[in-house]
C-alpha cells in the first residue's frame, strides 16, 4: 500500500501501493484469498510469483483476522468505525460489505488525494462496486473524494494531522465510539516525528480504539540489507527501521505514545500459531514451490501489531489460546568468527549461485556444480561447472572444460556430488523446477593428476536410471557395510511428495540399492537437513519437516552386526531448530554452518556439538570486513580439516520482490580458537 511523503517522494511512494494492488490480485486469481473486487480496484493484471502470493496471503490474512475480531468484540456497540490509512486501492470493505458484516460500522480510508480521486472513479465507473456502496452524496466537500452510507474516502496527507482531522469531522466520524485504525506498510514511509504524532493523536483523540499495524523489521541482517536498499532504490526509504528496529521497539512506541496494551507477532509465528492446520496444507498446496528459504526470511521481517486502549486489543496471543515461543529473543553465543573475502573478484563471477553443490575432489580442489545463479551476464540456471584450486595459499577459480557435453545434465539445482576416488564423482538427484525432479544420476570423471585451471576437464557419463535418484533437497552420504562402500541416499522432496522420509543404499560400484536392515526410531522426513559421515555411519541433523517447520534433531545412523540402527544424538541447550544449512565432522564435533531459524533476531552463524558430551555452543559470524550482505543459506561450504579452514561458496536467495541477492565471492573463516577451544 501506499506511503505517506510529503513532496517529490510521494509518486515513488503511490507506486508501491500499485504494485501492492497487482499482486493481491495475483494471489486472489490463483486462489490464496476469496476476493473477487481486487482485480476490479488493481485495473490491470500480472502474474506474480508464489513466493510474493504466500507473502501477501498471510498479509492478508492476518490483517483480516484483526479485523473480523475487532467487529465481533464490538457486535453489541450501537456503532463502530474503521478507519484504514493509507489504503490505496485495498478492497477491505467490498468484502466486508459483501459478507454482510457492516451493518454499524463506518469505513473511511484515507490516502493522498489524486489517489483517492482516482479509486473513487474506478468504483463510480464499475457497477459491481457503485451497487454496493450507494451513493449517499457529499463528494466534492472538503477532502471527500467519495461518501455512501457506510463508506467514506477521503483525500489528505496522513503527515498533515490537522487536514486529517478537518477531514474526518467532515466525514462524520465519531471519536467516541470504538474505531479500529489499520496502517498496512504506511507509517514506515512517513518521518518518523510524524508517524509518532499520528500514532499519539489516535490515542489521545479516540476514547475506544485498536490499532493495527503491519510493517518490516530487522533492517541490519543480510535479508534486511537487501530489503532496505531495494526500498531505498524505489525512492521510497523505510523511515521506521532505523528507530523501531525488531519486535520490542515497535510495542514501546505504542506503550509510550499513549496506547494501554500492545502484542507483537512476525509472520512466521502468525502463520504457525494463527492458521489452522488445514489451511496451512490448502495453501501450501496452491502451487509449485521451492522457495521455502526466501518465505520464511520474508516472514520473520514482517510483523503484526495491535495495539488497544479504552477497550480489549483486536488481538493477543492469550486471547488466540496459543503459546508463541518469542522468536525475536537473543541467541547466546560464545563468541565471533570472522569471515574474510578471498579477494578473487572478477575470477568469482562463476560461483555466484545458489542451490548448487561442492565437493572437495582431491586435496585443495573443489569442484561446484548446478545452482541458479549469475552466468552470461544474466540470472539463469548455472550451465557451467566451476573449480576451485588452492595454489600458495590464495583460492583460485576458473570454469571447467566438460567433455561429452552431449550428455544432458540439466543444469540442475539441490542436488549431490560425492566423490568416490580421485579421478571419479557421483551427482545424484536434483532438479530443474519444482515440478521436474526427474534427473536421476551422473557420472563425473576427471583427471587423477591435474591440478591446473586452464587444463581441468570433466567428463560427463550417464549411468543406468535408478528411481531413488529422483528426488531434491535429499543429502547422500558414504558408509561401509562389511566392508563395501555405500551412499545413503536419505530425504529430500520430490515433485509429488513434499517431504520424504525415506532412504536407500547404493551400491558405489553396482550403483543399484541393496536393502540394509534398519532398526531404531525412524526420523520424521525431512528436506534440506545435513548430513556427514561419522565412524563408518551418518549423523542427520535438521532439515525442513512436513509442515513446512524447522527441525532441531540430530541422529546418528550406526552400524551394527546386520545392518544400522537410528540413534537419537541429545544436545544441551536443545538445538535450535534450522534448516538450508551445511555440516562437517571434525575430531569428535558436529559444525553445523548458517541455514535458515525462526529466531528473527539474528541468522545463524556456526553451531559446534560435541558429540561426545551433547554441548551445543554457537557461535556468530562477524562479516564487518565484508563489503556485501553475506547469506548464509542456499550455499554450499568445504571444511580443510588440517588447516582448519571453512570455505563459504554462494548461496542467496531471491528475496522476494526485493530482487536476488547472490553472495559476491567465497569467503574463508578460521575456525582454530573455537576448534581448540573444545
Amino acid at each position: 500500500l501506499g506511503g505517506r511523503q510529503r513532496g517529490p517522494l510521494s509518486r515513488q511512494v503511490r507506486g508501491t501501493g500499485d504494485s501492492s494492488a497487482l499482486s493481491k490480485s495475483s494471489a486472489a486469481a490463483r486462489g490464496y484469498v476469496r476476493d473477487r473486487f481486487v482485480a476490479l480496484l488493481a485495473g490491470r493484471r500480472r502474474r506474480r510469483a508464489p513466493l510474493v502470493h504466500r507473502g501477501y496471503y498471510v498479509r492478508a490474512r492476518a490483517v483480516d483476522h484483526c479485523v473480523r475480531d475487532f467487529l465481533l468484540k464490538t457486535q453489541s456497540c450501537a456503532r463502530t468505525q474503521i478507519l484504514s490509512l493509507g489504503a490505496g486501492f485495498d478492497s477491505l470493505y467490498f468484502r466486508l460489505k459483501d459478507m454482510g458484516l457492516l451493518s454499524h460500522t463506518v469505513v473511511c480510508e484515507v490516502d493522498f488525494p489524486n489517489v483517492a480521486c482516482q479509486k473513487a472513479a474506478l468504483i463510480k465507473g464499475i457497477k459491481e462496486l457503485s451497487s454496493l456502496v450507494g451513493d449517499a452524496g457529499g463528494e466534492g466537500l472538503g477532502a471527500i473524494a467519495f461518501s455512501g452510507k457506510d463508506y467514506k474516502l477521503l483525500g489528505v496527507d496522513l503527515s498533515e494531522l490537522s487536514k486529517l482531522e478537518i477531514a474526518l469531522q467532515e466525514a462524520g466520524l465519531d471519536k467516541e465510539v470504538p474505531t479500529l485504525f489499520l496502517a498496512e506498510v504506511v507509517l514506515t514511509y512517513m518521518e518518523n516525528s510524524r508517524s509518532d504524532a499520528l500514532v499519539q493523536w489516535a490515542a489521545d483523540c479516540f476514547s475506544q480504539a485498536c490499532f493495527v499495524l503491519y510493517e518490516q523489521m530487522h533492517p541490519e541482517d543480510p535479508f534486511g540489507r537487501v530489503m532496505q536498499r531495494h526500498f531505498n532504490q524505489l525512492n521510497s526509504p523505510l523511515h521506521s527501521l532505523a528507530q523501531y528496529p525488531d519486535h520490542e521497539m515497535q510495542r514501546r512506541r505504542f506503550l509510550q505514545n499513549g496506547w494501554s496494551e500492545c502484542s507483537v507477532m512476525d509472520m512466521n509465528e502468525f502463520f504457525t500459531f494463527c492458521v489452522p492446520e488445514d489451511e496451512q496444507r490448502r495453501v501450501q498446496a496452491l502451487e509449485p514451490f521451492d522457495e521455502y528459504e526466501e518465505w520464511h526470511l520474508k516472514c520473520s521481517h514482517y510483523f503484526i501489531l495491535t495495539a488497544a486502549k479504552g477497550m480489549k486489543p483486536s488481538w493477543t496471543p492469550l486471547l488466540l489460546n496459543v503459546t508463541v515461543p518469542c522468536g525475536d529473543g537473543p541467541v547466546s553465543v560464545a563468541g565471533s568468527i570472522t569471515a574474510v573475502a578471498c579477494g578473487m573478484h572478477s575470477e568469482a563471477a562463476g560461483l555466484r549461485r545458489y542451490g548448487h553443490h561442492s565437493a572437495l575432489i582431491k586435496p585443495n580442489v573443489i569442484l561446484t556444480t548446478g545452482g541458479f545463479g549469475e552466468e552470461d551476464g544474466q540470472h539463469r540456471r548455472m550451465r557451467n561447472f566451476h573449480v576451485l584450486i588452492k595454489h600458495e595459499g590464495c583460492w583460485r577459480a576458473g570454469c571447467v572444460k566438460k567433455e561429452n557435453s552431449g550428455k544432458r545434465w540439466d543444469e540442475r539445482l539441490y542436488h549431490t556430488v560425492s566423490c568416490l576416488s580421485n579421478s571419479l564423482a557421483l551427482m545424484v538427484g536434483g532438479r530443474t523446477s519444482p515440478s521436474n525432479a526427474a534427473l536421476g544420476m551422473l557420472w563425473l570423471k576427471f583427471p587423477d593428476s591435474s591440478n591446473a585451471l586452464d587444463s581441468f576437464t570433466v567428463e560427463l557419463v550417464n549411468p543406468q536410471t535408478e528411481p531413488a535418484a529422483f528426488r531434491w533437497r535429499h543429502s547422500a552420504t558414504e558408509v561401509m557395510f562389511r566392508g563395501e562402500k555405500y551412499l545413503f541416499i536419505y530425504g529430500g522432496r520430490s515433485a509429488t511428495q513434499p517431504v520424504l522420509g525415506d532412504w536407500h543404499f547404493l551400491h558405489t560400484e553396482e550403483l543399484s540399492c541393496t536393502v540394509i536392515p534398519v532398526e531404531g526410531p525412524v526420523p520424521e522426513g525431512r528436506h534440506s537437513h545435513s548430513a556427514c559421515t561419522w565412524r563408518g555411519g551418518v549423523l542427520i541433523a535438521g532439515g525442513l519437516g512436513a509442515a513446512e517447520q524447522p527441525l532441531g534433531s540430530v541422529f546418528f545412523l550406526r552400524e551394527i552386526e546386520h545392518g544400522f540402527q537410528w540413534q537419537t544424538v541429545e544436545t544441551h541447550p536443545p538445538l535450535i531448530p534450522r534448516y538450508s544449512h551445511t555440516a562437517h565432522v571434525h575430531e569428535e564435533k558436529l559444525l553445523l554452518v548458517g541455514g535458515v531459524w525462526f529466531h528473527s533476531s539474528s541468522v545463524p552463524g556456526i553451531t559446534v556439538i560435541d558429540l561426545m558430551t551433547g554441548l551445543c555452543t554457537d557461535y556468530m559470524i562477524s562479516v564487518e570486513h565484508l563489503e556485501w550482505p553475506l547469506m548464509l543459506h542456499n550455499h554450499s561450504s568445504i571444511f580443510l580439516s588440517d588447516e582448519k579452514e571453512l570455505l563459504l561458496i554462494g548461496g542467496g536467495g531471491n528475496c522476494f520482490s526485493f530482487g536476488t541477492h547472490l553472495n559476491t565471492e567465497p569467503v574463508s573463516l578460521n575456525l582454530s580458537n573455537i576448534l581448540t577451544s573444545h
